[in-house]
Formats: C-alpha cells, structure tokens, sequence
C-alpha cells in the first residue's frame, strides 16, 4: 500500500494536469499475480497465470474492458488476438479506488476492470494495418461496445515517435526513441493530450519528481 504521504503528492499532482486541461485519463495497474500472459504463436495460445516479468516486446496498444471474470477477459481478448497473429497480451485487474483504501467498493458491483496491453514486434515498423484487420477490428469493437465490455482502446505508434525517461536517486535520463522492450512490468499509464513530444517529456520529469525511480515510455497514441 502506498502511504498518506505519497498518495497526496500524486492526488496533487493529478489535480494540476486537470486544472490545466490536459489530462484524459489514467490509471495504475493491480500485480501481475492477479492476472495471466496469454501468448498467441502459429495458431496456438498458451495462457500463463502470473506472477510473470517484463514482456518481450514493446507494448503496441491496450484495451480497457469490463467483465465479470479473468476468464471472460481471457475470452474477449484471445478474440482480438487471434485477428492479429503472433502476440503476447498481458492482463491485468486496475487499481480501483477501493484497493486503496479511499473509498469503499460500490454495493452490487459484480464486474472487474482488466487492461490487457498487447506486444508485438510489428507495431515498430510504422506500417499500417490491412483494410480487412481494421474492418474486423471494427466488428469486434462494436460487438464489445454493445456488450457493455469495451470501456478504452488505444493503439501506440512506434517508439521512435516516443522517448524514454529513467529515473534513479533524484536523477533523470531522456533517451529518444527508437528504444527497446523494458524489462521492467507495466504498473500504469497516464494519457494526455499535449502539442509535442517535449511538453510530454517535461509533464513526464515533473511526474518522476512525485513517483521516484521509475522509468517511463513515452508514446503517441495512433
């Protein structure tokens, strides 16, 4: 659990980005523990329970879905897997409010928010998807929307439009991209729209500031 202390740097933090209108959304990630890696490879899928360590590719988007289950999430996501090909998918449960200790859980609520955030290699080389993948994409989408499923979807353009910020002792190094796969676990995303790449990096140091060591990608959104 966080403490007092660290949980009112970042809710003062996060008010600012709200005040000045760039924040769209964000939310941290519960452990690996509590979720699976599925990974997708000549037709064939292999489900690892948790807990697991950094993927071996870059992360190419995230879909943010509500479900009664992690085995109905393993259900939708192998769906949008299996359009895709070869990928390796990590879900995981989101951070609610009352995992934290700030407020209590909703009476009733039955359902779970998972993040399943997708890997593959292809995403780095910039080239668009097929008109037949993004329609199919599309049909599956809408069929999640009317589900009730589907709450965010986003996918990431490749790290050389991106840069990576790590953090060490009070120290910050900026790398731009293109940059290789982390071994580190993803424990969270905060999305924002801002003009540049440099205004993303400079709201990402003051983000470093409150965090501590960390390290972050930095990745604009398709």
């Amino acid at each position: 659990m966080p403490s007092p202390e660290f949980m009112a740097r970042v809710g003062q933090m996060v008010g600012n980005l709200v005040k000045t209108g760039v924040l769209r959304d964000g939310q941290g990630l519960r452990p690996s523990s509590q979720g699976v890696r599925l990974q997708f490879a000549g037709g064939r899928r292999t489900v690892t329970p948790g807990p697991f360590g950094g993927a071996k590719a870059l992360p190419a988007g995230f879909a943010i879905l509500r479900v009664a289950s992690l085995d109905e999430a393993i259900g939708w996501t192998s769906r949008f897997a299996e359009l895709i090909g070869d990928v390796d998918v990590d879900i995981r449960p989101v951070t609610e409010a009352w995992d934290l200790g700030v407020a209590p859980k909703p009476e009733g609520l039955t359902t779970t928010r998972y993040m399943a955030v997708h890997h593959h290699d292809a995403a780095e080389s910039g080239a668009p998807p097929s008109p037949t993948l993004v329609a199919e994409m599309g049909r599956l989408m809408e069929e999640m929307g009317r589900a009730g499923v589907l709450l965010a979807a986003e996918g990431m353009l490749p790290s050389a439009k991106g840069a990576r910020v790590v953090s060490s002792g009070g120290k910050h190094k900026v790398v731009d991209g293109p940059f290789a796969e982390s071994k580190e676990l993803i424990g969270g995303y905060v999305l924002v729209d801002v003009p540049s790449l440099d205004d993303a990096k400079k709201l990402a140091l003051d983000y470093a500031e409150v965090m501590g060591d960390i390290e972050m990608d930095i990745r604009a959104l398709a």
